[in-house]
């Protein structure tokens, strides 16, 4: 949504693609007032003091387990001492797999020679030590397919090739069993709002969230064991904690986010009580 399109009667739909490219302007100098945002972006903006909050609404939920491909005779398990690529080490994709590989598989993250290939949304992010940045011009996906890495985490950027599987057997199983054990699914995407067009235009921000949480609820459901795009404060207060812990865990955070954090600032943005956002 542009600046002037707020002030004005409508909203200007700004196609960016693929959509995460739209959101350093949005981060780092608010670019336009209302973006769909990774979370983590969003959470390492708020880290850093961005003047953004949260609008909570799901634009992306999905599982990750089958994220992590590898084209060698290779299985998670092999992955300590290996060569793991990711596009960056914010990437929220990554930061779920990662968070999966400690948790359920007891990877030390320090153990893979990770190679990251672009930096964070946020300006004043930077990578752990332990990860190394590719060569100028270098490519995730080339990198993968001739060989160079031996395990690599993409999901819309995964390339079409019959040599690539999953690095998790059953990956499909493994993530809904992990969804329906822990009550909720990775989110990938959610809304942010400057502060700015917050305030200013509280009404208009809460009529947007009211006609995206229509056009959400009115999705058809699959046969996932959760919602894969719950729509208010309650439902996303599980995932995102949950993507929180990960990315502080990982280096990815330079301190912790709360989500009573979230939701208060954005409660005092738009002026209006939780319950009024699905609280």
């Amino acid at each position: 949504m542009a600046r002037a399109a707020v002030e004005a009667t409508g909203a200007e739909r700004l196609a960016v693609k693929p959509v995460h490219k739209a959101s350093k302007g949005f981060v780092n100098d608010q670019a336009v007032h209302l973006a769909e945002l990774a979370v983590v972006t969003l959470l390492q903006a708020v880290a850093y003091g961005k003047p953004v909050v949260l609008l909570p609404v799901t634009a992306l939920g999905r599982f990750q387990h089958q994220t992590l491909v590898t084209m060698d005779r290779l299985a998670v398990g092999d992955i300590e001492g290996r060569r793991a690529g990711v596009r960056s080490w914010s990437q929220t994709t990554g930061v779920w797999m990662r968070g999966f590989l400690t948790e359920q598989y007891g990877v030390d993250l320090r153990k893979i020679a990770w190679v990251t290939y672009e930096g964070a949304h946020v300006a004043e992010a930077r990578d752990p030590d332990f990860v190394t940045r590719a060569p100028q011009g270098a490519r995730l996906q080339a990198d993968f397919l001739e060989g160079r890495l031996d395990f690599g985490i993409m999901g819309n950027e995964l390339p079409g090739d019959d040599r690539i599987r999953t690095a998790i057997a059953d990956a499909p199983d493994v993530a809904a069993e992990w969804s329906r054990a822990n009550g909720f699914a990775p989110v990938n995407h959610v809304l942010g709002v400057t502060e700015q067009a917050a305030r200013e235009h509280s009404a208009v921000v809460c009529a947007a969230y009211d006609a995206m949480r229509k056009v959400v609820e009115s999705l058809p459901r699959g046969p996932e064991p959760v919602d894969l795009n719950p729509v208010g404060f309650a439902g996303l207060r599980r995932p995102v904690s949950r993507a929180a812990a990960y990315a502080l865990e990982q280096g990815v955070l330079p301190r912790p986010v709360e989500f009573d954090e979230l939701v208060e600032a954005s409660c005092a943005a738009l002026g209006v009580p939780a319950a009024r956002l699905g609280g």
